[in-house]
């Protein structure tokens, strides 16, 4: 019977499925390139009664109600800092708002009692034989595993082992997203502000524990650019060119963008895999069906994570019937929910001066934004969840941290 699982990616669907493989008796290992947890990052949000009842599942809510922002309203101003559109919270918050680093810090310790982690490795090969998959790490000496699953996100290193290269199963959306932390030197007392010109968005928003802190958050619309992932500054010059010549406030935060220490930059893209399965090798979360921004990929990876352990355990490890089963009662559902992503950036980022008046007139309608709300929480709830018993007596702990 499968026993072992090597789960790629310690960030939400990684931990997230640790934690039920073992709640299932299977034994978890999860791999991550990082040394350690990734603290911070931008605010991620479940909504709609299949987010929560998973989490509910989980036992999660009350932690992460002790942690959530309580949303971020946001305010869309013009070059002269005018405002020309207000959005409440719940807008972009859902029904529980979280920063990522507090979210990924929960999953890992609800999973850690059952959960072997390496961290500060990865996985360079893959062998599946008749009995299990042969992985060679990094650094780590090779092992067998009789499982292993890429939830390892949108460029997702375990897709292009096993299934082929990114450019296969990635679609560039027209925009770039850029994310860094600053000091709250523009004042910023609630939420965010940004401003908008055609084809650009550059806003700021205060630190919801700190108030002296505030993450700057940039969006654009470009082809796709041809630039080393691992090259900060030339990511930086690519945002300072994009933003060069703007006013409001926006020479002040490329200042700001110059001294960061860390940066996320990415496009905002989708991902497209025809199986999500290959063998003994399969995919969830943003590595199977994801999106950058907007496809609600926080709460569809954690539901992604309950049905692909639920269903190894009903199947007892036997992994071709559980691996159809999670996708035939998945992949509709995360379809769904990420086509959200392939409006993100013209949603934040109109190409013109029309399409943008057009979206502040239509949002500053009460009527419209709350139907565009109750459509969110309906594609959010779109799938029934099985309810999988769990293991009746626990399982040894696996060493961890090694």
């Amino acid at each position: 019977m499968t026993r072992t699982v090597l789960i790629s990616g310690a960030s939400i669907a990684g931990p997230a499925l640790a934690y039920w493989l073992g709640q299932h008796g299977f034994e978890p290992t999860v791999v991550e390139l990082a040394p350690a947890l990734r603290e911070g990052g931008q605010a991620v949000d479940f909504r709609g009664e299949t987010h929560l009842t998973v989490l509910d599942r989980m036992g999660l809510l009350p932690a992460l109600r002790a942690v959530q922002t309580g949303g971020s309203p946001i305010r869309f101003v013009d070059e002269q800092g005018r405002t020309r559109l207000r959005l409440p919270a719940e807008f972009a918050g859902g029904e529980i708002e979280v920063l990522r680093g507090d979210l990924a810090r929960i999953l890992y310790e609800r999973s850690l009692p059952r959960t072997e982690y390496l961290f500060g490795d990865s996985v360079t090969g893959l062998t599946e034989t008749p009995t299990g998959v042969r992985v060679e790490f990094r650094h780590a000496a090779p092992r067998d595993f009789d499982l292993v699953i890429g939830a390892d996100g949108l460029h997702s290193n375990i897709r292009g082992l096993a299934f082929g290269p990114e450019r296969d199963h990635v679609s560039h959306l027209g925009y770039y997203a850029a994310t860094w932390q600053l000091p709250n030197d523009l004042g910023v007392a609630e939420g965010s502000v940004g401003l908008n010109v055609p084809g650009r968005f550059a806003s700021v928003g205060v630190d919801h524990r700190d108030p002296a802190r505030a993450g700057a958050f940039f969006v654009f619309a470009a082809p796709e650019l041809s630039y080393d992932r691992h090259d900060v500054g030339r990511q930086k010059q690519l945002i300072d060119e994009a933003f060069s010549g703007l006013g409001w406030q926006v020479p002040q935060l490329l200042a700001s963008l110059r001294r960061a220490p860390d940066l996320y930059f990415d496009s905002i893209s989708r991902a497209d895999v025809d199986t999500w399965s290959k063998g003994r090798v399969c995919l969830v979360g943003d590595a199977a069906c994801g999106a950058t921004i907007g496809g609600m990929g926080t709460g569809t990876a954690v539901v992604a994570a309950y049905v692909l352990a639920g269903e190894l355990a009903r199947a007892q490890g036997d992994h071709r019937t559980a691996f159809a089963r999670y996708e035939d009662r998945l992949r509709k559902y995360a379809q769904g929910c990420q086509t959200g992503g392939d409006r993100t950036g013209r949603f934040l980022a109109p190409g013109t001066a029309t399409g943008i008046r057009l979206r502040n007139t239509l949002l500053s309608r009460p009527l419209l934004l709350n139907a565009m709300l109750r459509v969110g929480e309906k594609v959010s709830s779109t799938v029934s969840l099985p309810d999988y018993p769990v293991a009746p007596s626990p399982v040894a702990p696996s060493p961890v941290g090694r």
